[in-house]
Order: C-alpha cells, then sequence, then structure tokens
C-alpha cells in the first residue's frame, strides 16, 4: 500500500466547523456504523506499541512500566502508578484499541497520522457494533478492554452507546471493560443523545472515560492542539458535565508549551481548575509525557522539540503543587480509590 503523508496546520482551526464536517462522514446512521481508521499502511503502524489485529482497525495496547507518566509524585515501589480502570491488578494490562477515524483538533503530538483524523473512507472501513464485538470476540487471548479511541471518539457519541448495547445484549455487560479516550472539545453527547441513553452510559459497568486536557492554560493549549486559545476552558466545562451525568472519569494532561511559557502561577492556576471540579481531581489526574513517534516527527518543528523539554519543568511543578495540597497518603492511593464520581442527576435534568 501506498505510504501516507502526514502533516498538521500552523493555523487556527474552527473546531464547530471541523467537528460538523467530520461527523458527516464518521457516522452512518442508516446501518448504525461509524468509520473506523485502518491501520495497515499508515505512519502509526510503523511504531512498536501498535500491533495491528482486527482486519487491520484494532490494535493491542500493552502498559507494562508507564513510562509515558510524566509525573514521578504517584509512585508504586518506586514506579509510576499503574492506571487499572477496572482491571484486575497485573505487571502487564492490554487493552484492545479501536479508533474514530476523526479528530477536531490537531495536536501536533498525536501518534495518529493527520488522513487517519480527516474521515476520508478510503483509509477507514465503516464497521458497526456487532461486527466490532465479533471482531473482538475473535482474537486470541483478547484483552479484557475494549478502548474506543481515535480520534475523538465523541464526535460520534452513539458509537459508544451501540458498543455499549451489543455488550448488553450479548450479556457480556461487567465482563468486558469499555474505555473511551475523550479529548474534551466536543458536546456531541448531549446533543444527540437523550438523557436515557446518557444515564444507560454513565450507569454501565465496567465503563469508564478519560478526558484529555490539552495544556495547563489557554496559550498552551492552542499551541498543542492548533485550536482557538478560548476553547481552552470548554474543556473543563466537559469534564464537568460529565462527572455530574454520572460517569466514571479520570483525566489526562499535557504540559508542552512555548518555550519559556510554564510557569508555578500558571501550574497552580491549573491545579485550582481542576480542584473548582472536584478537590480530589488532580489524584486521578495523570500527566502523560510526550514523545515523538513516527507521524509526530512530520510535524514537528524547533518550537515543537523545546517544548518536550520544556513539558519536565511543567511536571516538576505539577508534583510541587500536588505535594503542597495532599498528604504523603493521599498521594499513595491508586488512582481507582480516588473518589470523585457523583450520583448522576435525575434524568430530567441531564
Amino acid at each position: 500500500m501506498k505510504e501516507r503523508t502526514t502533516s498538521h496546520p500552523h493555523r487556527r482551526i474552527n473546531t464547530n466547523q471541523l467537528a460538523t464536517k467530520l461527523r458527516s462522514v464518521l457516522v452512518d446512521h442508516e446501518h448504525r456504523a461509524v468509520l473506523l481508521a485502518r491501520l495497515d499502511g499508515s505512519l502509526e503502524g510503523r511504531d512498536a506499541y501498535t500491533r495491528t489485529n482486527a482486519d487491520n482497525v484494532g490494535r493491542v495496547r500493552v502498559f507494562t512500566n508507564y513510562s509515558l507518566h510524566l509525573s514521578r509524585v504517584r509512585l508504586v515501589n518506586g514506579n509510576a502508578m499503574p492506571l487499572l480502570r477496572g482491571h484486575p491488578k497485573s505487571d502487564i494490562v492490554r487493552s484492545q484499541v479501536f479508533q474514530l477515524a476523526g479528530c477536531n483538533f490537531r495536536c501536533w503530538y498525536c501518534f495518529v497520522d493527520t488522513p487517519l483524523l480527516s474521515a476520508i473512507p478510503s483509509l477507514g472501513k465503516y464497521v458497526t457494533a456487532p461486527q466490532l464485538i465479533d471482531l473482538y470476540l475473535s482474537l486470541p487471548d483478547a484483552p479484557i478492554a475494549i478502548d474506543l479511541s481515535g480520534g475523538q471518539p465523541d464526535l460520534v457519541p452513539e458509537w459508544a452507546l451501540w458498543v455499549l448495547e451489543e455488550i448488553d445484549r450479548r450479556r457480556l455487560r461487567g465482563k468486558v471493560l469499555v474505555w473511551l479516550d475523550d479529548n474534551l472539545g466536543a458536546e456531541h453527547l448531549w446533543e444527540y443523545l437523550t438523557p436515557k441513553q446518557i444515564a444507560f452510559m454513565a450507569e454501565f459497568e465496567g465503563h469508564s472515560r478519560v478526558g484529555c486536557f490539552k495544556g495547563f492554560d489557554p496559550t498552551s493549549f492552542a499551541f498543542n492542539t492548533a485550536a482557538p486559545a478560548e476553547l481552552f476552558d470548554q474543556q473543563f466545562i466537559v469534564f464537568d458535565r460529565l462527572l455530574r451525568a454520572g460517569f466514571d472519569l479520570y483525566a489526562y494532561a499535557t504540559f508542552t508549551s512555548p518555550p519559556g511559557h510554564c510557569t508555578k502561577q500558571r501550574m497552580s492556576a491549573f491545579v485550582d481548575r481542576l480542584q473548582a471540579i472536584d478537590p480530589l481531581l488532580p489524584l486521578r489526574t495523570i500527566p502523560l509525557a510526550i514523545r515523538p513517534f513516527s507521524a509526530t516527527k512530520h510535524r514537528m518543528d524547533r518550537q515543537h522539540e523545546c517544548s518536550i523539554d520544556e513539558q519536565s519543568l511543567a511536571g516538576d511543578l505539577w508534583d510541587d503543587e500536588l505535594r503542597v495540597r495532599f498528604s504523603t497518603a493521599e498521594l499513595d492511593l491508586p488512582y481507582e480509590s480516588i473518589n470523585i464520581r457523583r450520583p448522576p442527576y435525575p434524568i430530567s435534568e441531564c
């Protein structure tokens, strides 16, 4: 297959306009199918972490040493604390990943090829929920967790709903974990699903979501995503709405920024924003270390290279904030033990 090239724009993108355009291609309502990225021939497929399977629309993600955890304040026996999200304790945690073929952000550090974020049918495959579960169940030694990723999976919130409904139909509820990775850049969940459907997902055993905060302030957010800086605030609104709807939530954060931009005051303000949602939310938040991948290298310039070093300072400042705000005993608690989950609002108020 011909090699796919990739690039990211430096200009700001209209995320709402892009989301509408992508969604028009990503979902086929007549057949209840979504466009998944096909990984064969991609730059992403070259990386060691990508073990392509499931008719080339899936891959296995393996977590061993959690080396992508930037923070060093949450340790277990000197090693980064694992995020299990319902997975049984194990030295190796595996998940089966499927990637929606579209995203309304253009994060320069994304490990996915830009064409695979652009809803191009020829580079993907429309897959229904029954077909996805069939692919998953046909895998030898299938992981216990299905990870609905992207891209931005909540551009098509029906996808997670349909998958959970299919799992329920096959009486696999509580036996298969369903994870979802959210860039917190869209509120489509409330626009396209009913309160009853949202409640069904929020209360579904084994379903959890991670919301990724793309930066610690508006400038770092815009630097990372190519989206307008004012959308930084939207991330907190979306996360809070998900929490109030009753979802089991965790958070990631990426701390790359223009060289020299990270300061103690800006990091402190970011942690304040997290605690405004819930005082314990920083203890459910994992800063991720950004590293070059095959797709990333085609986008990076000198400023991006310097920002990778800048994130080390940001990680130190994050650790300083957590040490001041939490006790050693609290920092030693597993992520899953931190209770920020809210009873869902009555359906009429969702």
